[in-house]
């Protein structure tokens, strides 16, 4: 067969494979640290290592993916600018859904992502009241201290919480940080069995938020509620959280029916 245009994995025949299996490779890449050998992507993927060096080679000529010294390849800045792209275009759809949570409780509301060990916000709405909270758009915040970072980190296996917070430390940024992964995990653990998660002054003094993860999103995705800590009582807590649960559900919805229809 010469063509590369054949039956994807999923049998629908209407993909072309040798995009399919590049994308395997950075995907790969991705969830190893984000540099293996040819021969260590070649075992993960299943595939020979000649076709593996091919499909390496375009992605480095691409930009996408580089070689290092140690004859390791590796994600590359390319994908960068792919990812700050699409995470414009993901916050840009998820405004219309932050305005309605602004409506119904008057807080300001907002969008996060897991970008590395991160979380990388992609959307708000500032609430309605004169003294609110305002977070800026592609600014990254730690995820051991947020809300959103929390309901980010409640969505990944604990090894993996683990070794994120390895990798970037939990340093104070209040008196009220959270600096024991022990603890931490056990908050995690509260906030999956509850359903959403809280943070009060932990990363900023006076500001509180509640936060929820979205199942299904296309990557890891938060929505939080933020205020200041006076407003935000435990009955506005409460009702913004099941708030945020309905809108998440609702975008799971919408994530499960586009898979579905491939739109």
């Amino acid at each position: 067969m010469t063509t590369t245009e054949t039956k994807t994995s999923d049998g629908t025949g209407n993909g072309v494979r040798s995009v399919e299996r590049a994308f395997e490779v950075l995907e790969v890449l991705a969830r190893n640290g984000g540099a293996l050998s040819l021969a260590e992507i070649a075992a993960a993927t299943a595939r020979p290592a000649p076709s593996v060096h091919r499909l390496v080679r375009t992605l480095v000529g691409l930009g996408y993916v580089r070689q290092e010294a140690s004859r390791r390849y590796a994600l590359a800045p390319g994908l960068i600018r792919l990812g700050d792209s699409a995470a414009k275009q993901y916050g840009t759809w998820a405004n219309p859904v932050l305005a309605g949570l602004v409506d119904e409780i008057g807080e300001s509301a907002n969008m996060a992502t897991l970008q590395g060990a991160e979380a990388l916000y992609v959307a708000q709405v500032a609430g309605r009241h004169a003294m609110r909270m305002f977070t800026e758009v592609g600014r990254r915040v730690p995820l051991h201290c947020t809300g959103v970072g929390k309901a980010l980190l409640v969505q990944l296996p604990e090894r993996e919480v683990e070794q994120l917070l390895d990798l970037t430390g939990m340093p104070a940024a209040t008196e009220q940080t959270i600096t024991d992964p022990g603890v931490l995990l056990q908050e995690l653990a509260a906030g999956r069995a509850r359903g959403y998660l809280t943070e009060e002054g932990e990363r900023e003094v006076g500001v509180s938020c509640v936060s929820v993860p979205i199942p299904g999103a296309p990557t890891l995705t938060a929505l939080s509620f933020s205020g200041p800590t006076p407003r935000m009582t435990p009955e506005v807590v409460r009702r913004a959280a099941a708030v945020l649960q309905t809108a998440a559900r609702t975008l799971t919805e919408h994530f499960t029916a586009e898979r579905t229809t491939g739109s």
